[in-house]
């Protein structure tokens, strides 16, 4: 992802500041524990976060994210561990490029992108079995077939799990029950279709519920976004164009938030998603049973 993005930042009539870019240069942000303040990329993730009490206020402090960072559009993504990379820097990679400690090595990346070929040539001929809508989108765009693998978890793929739902965000975040939760905030451009490629910012982002056949289930309860390279990355000759850190989308974290998921969800007006609704069984989601099909022939 390039870090000379040009999504700008009106200039703010009473702080006289021009806010720049994402990347190395600087966004409103809520940092450490004070308020909403300019800050860097690189110091959002370095720091440990900006903790909240409860949904409510972190709803509110998103909106005003929203309302200082207008000219982007804010998705969302929940774990139970701030996961660091050699710098100390909040790390946010797709799975495929994922390793134990540092990077994966050239061997392991040939070998998952072969993994990937595999499960997309299985996908297309499991969904056209299956009948379902969107066949010959599905054949014609790499992409749309990254997006149902990761999003079911088949294989790894280059591209990263987001929402457009805080709620969603949090109660992934809350699932993991450990102490700490952490909610990570990410600019992206403006979002106009299905599929909106930036050759600006670097990024493709793809808006699940308009790629998946209208029977798949959890696409929609997840209101799932997937965020990728542009142009995608289709396999190692082409990654060795980038250096490991270009990977990352952390490069594009606008805030970090922390909580303790026993208190944060104590107000009922805000109740925490439960686990079996983030993941619909395989009875009520079509998609889910075909792949799992998948998995099962490629012998995951």
């Amino acid at each position: 992802m390039d870090s000379g993005l040009s999504l700008r930042e009106p200039r703010n009539d009473e702080t006289g500041v021009h806010m720049e870019t994402i990347g190395s240069q600087k966004i409103w942000s809520f940092f450490d524990r004070r308020g909403c303040q300019v800050a860097k990329n690189s110091a959002v993730r370095e720091g440990p976060g900006h903790r909240v009490g409860s949904y409510l206020e972190l709803a509110t402090k998103i909106a005003e994210l929203q309302f200082l960072n207008r000219d982007h559009v804010l998705l969302f993504r929940g774990q139970g561990a701030d996961f660091k990379n050699i710098k100390r820097n909040s790390s946010l990679k797709p799975t495929l490029f994922r390793g134990g400690r540092g990077n994966p090595d050239q061997a392991t990346l040939v070998e998952r992108f072969e993994a990937l070929r595999r499960a997309e040539q299985v996908l297309i001929a499991e969904y056209a079995k299956a009948e379902l809508l969107g066949l010959e989108r599905l054949k014609r765009h790499r992409i749309l077939r990254w997006s149902i693998l990761q999003h079911y978890e088949v294989c790894t793929t280059p591209l990263l799990d987001v929402t457009h739902s805080i709620r969603i965000a949090a109660s992934f975040a809350s699932l993991a029950e450990t102490g700490t939760a952490f909610l990570y905030v990410l600019g992206v451009p403006n979002l106009s279709a299905a599929i909106t490629a930036s050759a600006e910012a670097g990024l493709q982002i793809v808006r699940l519920s308009s790629v998946c056949p209208p029977s798949a289930v959890r696409p929609h309860i997840q209101e799932g976004y997937l965020l990728g390279e542009y142009p995608e990355m289709s396999g190692t000759e082409q990654k060795e164009n980038y250096f490991p850190y270009e990977m990352d989308f952390g490069r594009r974290l606008v805030a970090k938030f922390t909580f303790a998921p026993p208190s944060f969800w104590k107000n009922d007006n805000f109740p925490q998603v439960t686990r079996s609704a983030l993941y619909p069984s395989e009875r009520s989601d079509p998609l889910f049973r075909l792949a799992l099909g998948v998995k099962k022939q490629l012998g995951g």
